[in-house]
């Protein structure tokens, strides 16, 4: 019997299925991979120090030589010998130290590679990872959290270890820019051929991009979206620091920085599915009434920007059942007891009155995004439950009491003129109030009332100060106030002067517990693509976007935008009149309104 082609293809394919299922696997592991075995997706490199930032070689000078060998790129590789290696020297009473700076925040951990030792056994050493200078030479304290002391919540960062004579080891996995390494036994010698970082990170393209002539701004931008970038792990993380977990609230910001920087990525939808399975109905997000609403917020712009209609029924339910939940915890009078505890963000927590009205706000901007969920999903019912829901909630507008994260948010959900919002408050003394969670929301706001101009200089003040502190991420917590003679990241701190890292925060985060690499600071990423490039997804469906740049006082600006359909690319030019030129390139079949 002669077998159809279409059959014989069938039946090879099937019987090849196994070595497919298994190809790159070990043979030996084949027989049980798929239950034992799952592939780290992250990506992983090496990077050599860029530059010593202190050493101590003991009073003589004579126990740290050929440090210099440690700035050179290696090959991974001991060679047991002492050629081209850095040797590090313990006595009775002094004990060499390196601080290592590898020249921007990284997560992952260190490889040392050893190319021998005075000791047949393993040498004692302690390594200790900074997000700052002040944060690697600092001491740790786990018993509680207090300013000027580092932590080892949810990464280990202070560790003391033994290392092999000869060989290689891998340490850590932490977010860090800095490792100090000290001898702790006496009488011992090491060498080191190499130290390196190890970077752990998702190998994607920057399909985004923004330009303009004005080089701080643009440093803004891509440090952004580096700070997003770097806490895409597993799940999209709020720090790689700490928390180290999927915040529903501090997701928002970071979403809208991973579509306008790295268009679709699959780290947003499957966060949203361990959210969902982590705190069941009627259980709240993260413990969080708010971060529940959030999470509503988080749904519709995600399929705002992808259009992605099967993900967003696979969560019909829960979204349902949230919109009912919340349903029934609003009175006629527009009452609510969605929970006990109100939050924003942590430097808004003192200001109860303002919080109180920025929460109520808050509930009416993810009702107005459930609404359209439930239109898209063909649930009319659950659309006009959370029409009613608003309606309820607007007869009990709250005043704003001066606080700008109130206002912004009152602003964005419709219940209070953008104008009068930034008059009032927003606007009132530039960035000073503003916070690296909220001041994205103080941006679109300003954004609302026509303030581009406004909102620019804020940028440039606030998160380019970060910068010129020595960031290379932005930061879980900032306020201006914290400038005045404070030294910047990269360096020892002088007599005299504050630690910018350990002398401030509050709240959660005091002193080097506080996050330098805090997702939810990349607003102006987001920020300056949408209002200053001008590019914006109206209608996901039909294709259709728009093109309205706001330059302020820029010359020019420049940059690419990804959609489902491809790369949207754009320049703006100001002629002397003030007119502004625009080239744009669409992607097929999209159509500018």
């Amino acid at each position: 019997m002669k077998l159809l082609p279409t059959i014989k293809k069938s039946i090879i394919a099937f019987a090849l299925l196994p070595a497919l299922l298994y190809a790159g696997i070990p043979p030996t592991l084949q027989s049980d991979a798929s239950q034992r075995m799952t592939r780290d997706i992250m990506d992983r490199a090496y990077i050599t120090p860029k530059r010593i930032v202190t050493k101590y070689a003991g009073c003589k000078n004579n126990l740290i030589k050929d440090e210099h060998y440690l700035l050179e790129r290696g090959n991974g590789q001991s060679e047991m010998n002492r050629k081209k290696c850095c040797i590090m020297t313990s006595t009775e009473t002094e004990k060499a130290s390196l601080l290592l700076d590898f020249g921007s925040e990284l997560h992952g951990g260190l490889k040392l590679v050893a190319g021998s030792s005075s000791r047949r056994e393993p040498s004692l050493v302690r390594i200790r990872f900074g997000e700052s200078v002040g944060e690697a030479n600092s001491t740790t304290s786990n018993s509680e959290w207090k300013v000027g002391f580092s932590t080892d919540d949810h990464a280990k960062r202070d560790i003391v270890m033994e290392i092999p004579r000869d060989g290689m080891i891998e340490i850590g996995n932490t977010g860090f820019r800095f490792v100090r390494l000290d001898l702790l036994q006496n009488n011992a010698t090491i060498s080191l051929k190499e130290i390196s970082a190890i970077l752990r990170y998702r190998d994607i393209p920057y399909l985004g991009s923004f330009e303009c002539n004005d080089q701080r701004l643009n440093k803004i931008w891509i440090t952004g979206a580096y700070t997003v970038h770097l806490n895409m792990q597993e799940f999209l993380w709020d720090g790689i620091k700490r928390d180290r977990v999927v915040w529903l609230g501090d997701m928002h910001p970071e979403l809208m920085a991973v579509s306008r920087v790295f268009g679709y990525n699959e780290v947003i939808p499957n966060s949203l599915d361990l959210a969902c399975k982590q705190f069941p109905l009627p259980n709240w997000m993260n413990g969080m009434s708010a971060y529940s609403l959030w999470y509503l917020i988080n749904q519709y712009e995600w399929y705002h920007q992808t259009g992605d209609i099967d993900f967003l029924k696979k969560h019909s339910d829960y979204i349902s059942g949230l919109i009912h939940l919340i349903n029934g915890k609003v009175d006629d009078a527009g009452n609510e007891t969605l929970a006990p505890a109100r939050f924003l963000d942590w430097p808004s927590s003192g200001n109860k009155a303002g919080v109180e009205a920025g929460y109520r706000a808050l509930i009416v901007w993810a009702m107005q995004d459930a609404h359209q969920l439930s239109l898209k999903l063909g649930n009319t019912s659950d659309a006009q439950l959370c029409l009613d829901i608003i309606n309820r909630m607007k007869k009990k507008i709250l005043p704003h009491n001066n606080l700008k994260q109130a206002a912004s948010l009152m602003a964005i959900a419709g219940l209070m003129d953008p104008q009068q919002a930034c008059d009032e408050v927003v606007s009132v003394g530039g960035g000073k109030g503003f916070s690296t969670f909220y001041g994205y929301y103080m941006l679109e706001a300003l954004a609302k009332a026509g303030e581009y101009e406004k909102a620019i200089d804020i940028i440039n003040t606030f998160w380019g100060a970060m910068l010129d502190l020595g960031a290379t991420t932005f930061w879980e917590d900032f306020n201006l106030d914290w400038i005045p003679n404070a030294a910047p990241i990269d360096e020892p701190v002088p007599a005299g002067k504050k630690d910018i890292h350990g002398d401030f925060g509050a709240y959660c985060y005091p002193g080097f517990r506080h996050s330098l690499c805090h997702g939810w600071s990349s607003g102006p990423t987001t920020w300056l693509s949408d209002h200053v490039l001008g590019i914006k997804i109206v209608d996901v469906e039909h294709k259709q976007i728009s093109i309205e740049p706001h330059l302020g006082k820029l010359e020019w600006a420049k940059g690419t935008y990804p959609t489902p359909w491809g790369l949207i690319e754009v320049s703006h030019e100001k002629k002397a009149d003030g007119k502004i030129t625009t080239k744009v390139k669409l992607p097929k079949g999209v159509k500018q309104i």
